[in-house]
């Protein structure tokens, strides 16, 4: 799920057709849902590791052709872990049916939650909308090492854009496969309650450090360079930050005011998460204290610097 930045040579050359098998370097194939939109690009991609018995990365969202096209993707071989990045609906919920047809354990952080408790008559307002039916079989935490049939996967904890999100490295490609954390297309969507921008900043670093050359994202192509990719992305981050306070460096504002000092030409469709995202900031800032709001931030609050 993505936003627009304009400092960043995004790439959004991605011509694989839904339900066509590709492999994408050797040992990983991949295969796209049909659930094109502006958060999700051309689709969400679905990942096979290794070849007879397989690991599936992210079934994709509760679609019938997709889950099909992913069975029939793997005749005469066997599933023998799906894992899952995080818990939005255009990742998970094909688990159910996956597992249903192959007997295979499902892995995962966790069931989906919230980066922090919700306020009174608040409710996630993501257009994507968490999977809450999803919980793993298997939990895994970060650090974990979950092996395979001639593959090694280990579980990356990067909490941001959900508070469950995980990446995983692959060993023998040096290879990352990493959900909305990292997108080639576009930035990632923090937005509260779900995400919270400083688990997203650190996992950002986290994964910036890693030995990881290639990251394969939940949307769109491989990002080749990836730590540099992803060193880009903070700075990105950090300038937004730094906009919102030069916006409010000339006086108490809104939200709805600082997305449109900062974000210019938007596309309309992507106004409320834009909106989120700067509401994300802003939680970051006034938990430092550099930033001050009556009671608690959120959208309709108005914000200042601190004194």
């Amino acid at each position: 799920m993505g936003a627009m930045a304009d400092d960043i040579t995004f790439d959004r050359s991605f011509d694989l057709a839904p339900g066509q098998v590709e492999e994408v370097m050797p040992g990983v194939r991949r295969i796209l849902a049909n659930n094109a939109s502006p958060f999700t690009f051309k689709g969400t991609v679905s990942y096979i590791i290794g070849r007879g018995n397989v690991a599936v990365v992210d079934p994709g969202p509760e679609d019938e052709r997709h889950s099909a096209a992913l069975l029939d993707a793997l005749r005469n071989e066997t599933v023998t872990h799906i894992l899952v990045t995080h818990t939005h609906r255009d990742h998970s919920p094909g688990a159910a049916r996956l597992k249903a047809a192959t007997g295979a354990k499902t892995y995962g952080e966790g069931p989906h939650r919230s980066s922090r408790e919700l306020f009174i008559g608040e409710a996630p307002r993501m257009e994507s909308g968490g999977d809450r039916d999803f919980r793993p079989d298997v939990t895994l935490a970060d650090g974990d090492v979950v092996i395979g049939d001639g593959w090694t996967v280990e579980a990356v904890a990067t909490p941001g854009h959900t508070a469950n999100h995980l990446a995983f490295a692959l060993h023998e490609a040096k290879a990352l496969f990493s959900g909305d954390h990292v997108m080639g297309w576009s930035t990632s969507i923090v937005a509260p309650p779900d995400g919270a921008m400083s688990d997203y900043m650190a996992s950002l670093k986290k994964v910036a450090a890693r030995p990881e050359g290639i990251y394969l994202p939940g949307h769109g192509g491989l990002i080749k360079d990836a730590p540099s990719f992803a060193a880009k992305l903070i700075q990105h981050r950090l300038g937004r930050e730094a906009s919102i306070l030069h916006r409010l460096g000339k006086g108490e504002t809104d939200i709805e005011s600082l997305v449109r000092a900062i974000y210019i030409g938007i596309d309309p469709r992507l106004v409320k998460a834009a909106g989120l995202s700067v509401l994300a900031h802003l939680e970051d800032l006034v938990a430092r204290g550099i930033v001050h709001t009556e009671g608690t931030p959120s959208v309709a609050g108005r914000y200042r610097l601190s004194a």
